[in-house]
């Protein structure tokens, strides 16, 4: 039953264009679901993460920025469409700063970078076939961004959704593209290959990637990460930063005990029943920023010796084929991480890095934030804070979750938040302009609207 499966997906991969190497990709990841292989990593097998290099301890000349720089590509994980906020569109599309768009500061980050030290810097973006138009859209305002024989995008790659009982491709007539999925960000590894990037860009003279999801405002290109993997042949890095209550569902770094090796564990990879080894923050100190840095030459030889794929472990992601409707039919999405490739690379290295390289927006209340007058950008683009304590916890209700929605409940803009230390909002509460928060801020009751020029404090 499930080799009539697994024929009818590849089979259906090739008819959709999808490269040798994906195919070969799914066939390895279909063959380990089929086995039972679930990609779980026991408590039992792996030791904490705690020695690390710290960024402040790599800080590199001028010289070496400019020579590493000149080596590297940025490459941004943008398939997403937000869903989860309620977009229905790119979420690096939507305006986090004043009129800019996560895309239009990315793209500005990088035109400083380039003017600042006189290099190339190459852009692109792993797009999705939802994703690609409204996003190049965007770009095409910086006719210079485009780099001489590089795209400014590809496309990652497409499989089926397996129906959860045959493991067999679903069929969904309503919508013939909920058959389909992207198999997790681990695949930019084979987009690369198959579109032939990987080989481009090696022709060009590049050596590392750095690669960071497209929400990410706080993952620039760091030159002197860059010039550290240089002076030190590093084949793969990964970013860390110091775990706190809020990350204890985050992947974490640690060292597989059999061998030493560094490998990454999602909350995916959780042995049932370990959730509370997984969200121990005092064992597990250090979690995974999804920020990596990979040696392309080192990639380009592992992909060779393993027949154009990289063996990563098996994500079994279990969905409805629409996910909007959860009585529709049940599915296994195979996917990967691709941070998961650390494991693959002899010698691959933790950074440890200040929290400000790591500023998602997953949810509104991380959107308030970015968007509140905590933060400016400088005159690279760079998202700077403006407050030296610590950042206020927020938590919006229902009534936000929504970006339409939660728009709409701040027409003006969303209050000034640099005195305030929490804010909850429980009540459905529309703002008026220049409001501001001071302090510990709850909204509960009924419906409301706050005038313009309040001051709130304590609990409304």
């Amino acid at each position: 039953m499930s080799d009539a499966g697994l024929a009818h997906a590849t089979t259906a991969m090739a008819e959709r264009g999808a490269s040798p190497a994906a195919i070969a990709t799914f066939d390895r990841f279909y063959r380990m679901l089929e086995s039972g292989e679930q990609g779980l990593i026991p408590e039992s097998t792996i030791a904490p993460l705690t020695d690390v290099t710290t960024l402040e301890g790599v800080a590199a000349s001028e010289a070496d920025r400019r020579a590493a720089l000149a080596k590297v590509v940025v490459i941004k994980l943008n398939g997403g469409l937000g869903t989860s906020m309620g977009l229905s569109g790119p979420k690096t599309a939507l305006k986090v700063r004043g009129e800019l768009t996560f895309l239009d500061i990315i793209a500005q980050q990088t035109l400083a970078l380039r003017q600042r030290y006189a290099v190339d810097l190459p852009l692109l973006l792993m797009n999705s076939f939802r994703t690609r138009e409204e996003s190049l859209e965007i770009l095409a305002a910086y006719p210079d961004l485009p780099v001489a024989g590089l795209p400014l995008d590809f496309i990652q790659n497409a499989e089926p959704k397996l129906t959860a009982d045959t493991l067999e491709p679903v069929s969904w007539p309503a919508d013939p593209e909920l058959e389909w999925c992207p198999p997790g960000h681990g695949d930019v590894y084979v987009s690369l290959q198959g579109t032939g990037l990987l080989y481009a860009l090696r022709q060009r003279g590049i050596r590392y990637a750095f690669l960071s999801n497209a929400d990410n405002l706080g993952a620039t290109c760091d030159p002197d990460i860059a010039a550290w993997l240089l002076a030190n042949d590093i084949p793969y890095a990964a970013e860390v930063c110091e775990r706190t209550a809020n990350d204890r569902k985050g992947g974490h770094l640690a060292v597989r005990t059999r061998d030493n090796q560094l490998i990454l564990r999602d909350s995916a990879m959780v042995v049932p029943g370990e959730d509370e080894h997984f969200q121990d923050n005092t064992r597990h100190t250090l979690f995974h920023a999804n920020n990596l840095w990979v040696d392309l030459d080192e990639l380009a030889a592992l992909m060779e010796r393993s027949g154009g794929l990289v063996p990563l472990p098996v994500i079994v992601n279990r969905k409805t084929v629409d996910p909007t409707d959860p009585s529709s039919t049940p599915v296994i999405q195979i996917e990967s991480a691709m941070g998961a490739a650390i494991e693959v690379f002899p010698g691959s290295q933790a950074i440890a890095v200040p929290r400000k390289r790591f500023r998602p927006v997953k949810s509104t209340n991380e959107l308030l934030l970015v968007q509140s007058d905590i933060f400016d950008l400088d005159a690279d683009a760079n998202l700077v804070s403006r407050i030296t304590h610590s950042e206020p916890a927020i938590s919006l209700g229902k009534p936000y979750k929504f970006v339409p929605d939660y728009l709409a409940r701040f027409p003006q803009g969303v209050p000034g938040m640099r005195e305030c230390t929490s804010l909850t909002v429980d009540a459905d509460a529309t703002f008026g302009a220049h409001v501001t928060c001071v302090g510990d801020v709850t909204i509960s009751g009924e419906p409301r609207v706050i005038p313009d020029g309040a001051t709130l404090t304590g609990t409304l």
